[in-house]
């Protein structure tokens, strides 16, 4: 895919850095741009859509394609962005696929574990303020997760909480809704993740029209978040006509 740009959506909590971290090696390796887009933590679902507007008047100016995608929070966002956006699919040449990395829910939010998380993680923190709220989730996390969380969070302190709350709440694509997905989706799924169970991810795949996965563990993202994006490339490889 020349001249294409992955515009990619980061988790609830997370920023661009990791999105740079985990999917500019994969994207240089496969000749794209990558665009890691920052939160807006007090209007998080309008500030993401307003991104992938922007990516795709960027797109038609100079004549590229684009990859959409996110992780968790983001892939939902990007999914039903695309699904809005009926000028953008395949038969108008500007997104050529989905890059789904560790969606968290089909549908409702309901009792997701990302869900229950953002909504307890937001009552703490109005209720106990920040630094506590980081120090208790270091104490309960993997230690580069902590690590990686703690900067972001502090960035997107005080309007943080509206942002988890805001990813609490909204309604991710159905498995109908991700069938009418008109382009390939790739989908990354975290073997031992309790808060975006692999399962998700897999339902997602069976879904789609024109669905791969790839699949790593909690640990080895944590050794090296790079994997997602490697994961990402081979299941947009796996989706590629055989003659491309």
């Amino acid at each position: 895919m020349s001249n294409t740009t992955l515009v990619m959506l980061p988790g609830t909590g997370s920023d661009a850095a990791f999105v740079r971290a985990s999917f500019a090696p994969a994207s240089a390796a496969a000749g794209w741009s990558l665009v890691a887009v920052d939160p807006t933590p007090s209007d998080l679902i309008a500030g993401y859509r307003r991104a992938l507007d922007d990516a795709v008047r960027a797109a038609r100016r100079g004549g590229g394609r684009l990859l959409v995608g996110g992780v968790s929070i983001g892939a939902a966002v990007a999914a039903r962005w695309l699904l809005d956006r009926a000028d953008c699919g395949v038969g108008n040449r500007v997104v050529d696929g989905v890059v789904a990395v560790m969606p968290a829910w089909t549908g409702a939010p309901d009792s997701a574990p990302a869900a229950v998380l953002a909504r307890s993680s937001a009552e703490m923190l109005r209720r106990d303020g920040l630094e506590v709220t980081l120090d208790r989730m270091a104490a309960s996390s993997p230690d580069w997760l902590a690590r990686t969380l703690a900067p972001s969070w502090r960035s997107q302190w005080p309007s943080l909480p509206d942002a988890l709350d805001a990813a609490a709440a909204y309604a991710s694509p159905t498995d109908d809704d991700v069938a009418a997905i008109d382009v390939p989706v790739a989908v990354v799924g975290v073997d031992g993740d309790p808060v975006h169970p692999v399962s998700v991810a897999r339902a997602w795949t069976a879904a789609a029209r024109r669905g791969a996965i790839a699949t790593t563990t909690l640990d080895e993202v944590g050794r090296d978040s790079a994997v997602l994006g490697r994961c990402a490339r081979d299941a947009l490889a796996a989706l590629a006509p055989a003659d491309s």
